[in-house]
């Protein structure tokens, strides 16, 4: 077998072999604690630099980098990569991978070389490209970051508008086939850390996440382009999103149509059902004020008040602890605005898609995976500092509900939680005052 295939294989293998594991055992403390392992296995150079060891293409052999290499300026990591960057067009300026790709050079090189032996080895069966990894990267990337037309990549990287296709949908196959493990919900010792992250500034304890949903406007064609009789459908996917208190993606759900709202979106979704199921947010709640509070996210006036999800108060009195507890909600939802705003920032995200729906699917997918490589990675390249609260174009409006007998029950507990909760955001407000707290959190 071919060494670039042999690779892929393995890389293949790891990342089934971990959804297989989840698949089996959901509800082992093991694989629960798999995600962030292999996560962080495939993300070192080690890895890197030992899938592309089995490739025997000598022009394009990595190595490990040294304490060296890692202090190095970009001047030195740009002059590393030698002559391809004529080949992508770039020049020896920071800003020039930043706008071309949204990313330094050397996360660039990195990715480059972990996902090489995939991108290399599925050419058309019989027709191969003889492109370089970096190229095909660099072509698919383009495509992401700056929304160019396949006919403006092709003019760029002076290849074939069929080529940029290839290049887009393969890149885009492998992250949310290969690497989407990159956004994956924690098991139960890491969402310990991610609560004590949202406490920290806010005092509410037990919190694991923030949810929220945006839209992405597609257009869509039909009929003959070549024609009078061509037409232009508009049409949108609704986006849910559960992010940690640094903007990290933990869940995303994608392919649901635009035109449904929030609660419709989550309940639709699998995050849903395992949440219902203890599947997720099953460990031992906190006490505050006596009131069990089990783990819970965060949401918008868009979702139900749930004993799981924590919705803002309406109509909350000047002073009261329903305020406090909304001024508290509202600086937690901050990192999925940020998100949100990330998200829309990528080229081929920030005007509507004209694409099908399963491949403007496929590019949020691949969007989202990847900034949670940046990350990962430390590099704030393409992340946005900006907050948008893109709930008011996003049909999120406040949430009613015609519940049934059950539901209410289950609003009543809920509305015990948030209470005591309330109560909580507020004596943490004072204290910050210089007031005695009296807190009862256990």
């Amino acid at each position: 077998m071919d060494s670039r295939k042999l690779s892929a294989l393995l890389s293949s293998l790891i990342s089934q072999l971990f959804l297989l594991l989840l698949l089996l055992f959901p509800n082992s403390n093991s694989t629960q604690n798999l995600s962030p392992v292999v996560s962080h296995f495939l993300s070192s150079q080690q890895i890197a630099a030992s899938l592309t060891f089995l490739s025997i293409s000598r022009k394009r052999k990595r190595t490990h980098l040294s304490e060296e290499d890692s202090e190095s300026t970009h001047e030195d990591k740009v002059a590393k990569l030698g002559p391809r960057l004529v080949e992508l067009g770039l020049t020896q300026s920071p800003d020039s991978f930043r706008n071309s790709f949204r990313m330094s050079s050397a996360t660039f090189k990195w990715l480059s070389g972990l996902l090489e032996p995939l991108l290399d080895c599925r050419d058309p069966v019989g027709s191969p490209l003889n492109l370089s990894a970096d190229l095909r990267l660099g072509i698919g990337l383009s495509r992401l970051v700056t929304g160019s037309s396949y006919t403006e990549l092709a003019d760029r990287f002076g290849v074939t508008e069929s080529v940029t296709r290839f290049c887009v949908k393969q890149l885009c196959r492998v992250l949310c086939t290969n690497f989407r493990f990159w956004v994956a919900f924690p098991g139960p010792e890491e969402l310990i850390s991610i609560s004590k992250s949202f406490e920290e500034f806010t005092g509410l304890p037990n919190c694991c996440g923030v949810i929220d949903c945006t839209r992405f406007k597609i257009i869509k064609s039909e009929g003959s382009k070549s024609s009078k009789d061509e037409k232009l459908i508009e049409d949108s996917i609704a986006v849910q999103i559960v992010v940690d208190s640094s903007s990290r993606i933990l869940s995303i759900v994608a392919g649901i149509r635009g035109d449904k709202g929030d609660s419709r979106v989550l309940k639709s979704s699998t995050l849903y059902t395992d949440i219902e199921e203890k599947k997720l947010l099953d460990s031992s709640p906190v006490y505050v004020n006596g009131v069990a509070v089990d783990q819970y996210l965060i949401g918008d006036g868009g979702y139900p008040l749930l004993p799981w999800l924590m919705v803002p108060f309406v109509d909350a009195k000047p002073g009261s602890s329903e305020e406090n507890f909304n001024v508290a909600h509202k600086l937690m939802r901050n990192p999925a605005l940020k998100t949100i705003a990330s998200l829309k920032n990528w080229g081929v995200l920030s005007r509507p898609i004209q694409e099908d729906f399963k491949t403007a699917v496929a590019f949020i997918g691949a969007c989202a995976i990847l900034q949670n490589v940046l990350l990962m990675r430390e590099d704030d390249s393409g992340l946005s500092d900006e907050l948008g609260d893109y709930s008011l174009h996003d049909q999120s409006s406040q949430y009613y509900s015609d519940a049934s007998f059950e539901e209410n029950l289950i609003e009543k507990k809920a509305t015990v939680v948030r209470n005591a909760l309330a109560t909580r955001a507020k004596v943490f407000n004072d204290s910050s005052y210089g007031r005695d707290p009296n807190s009862s959190v256990q």
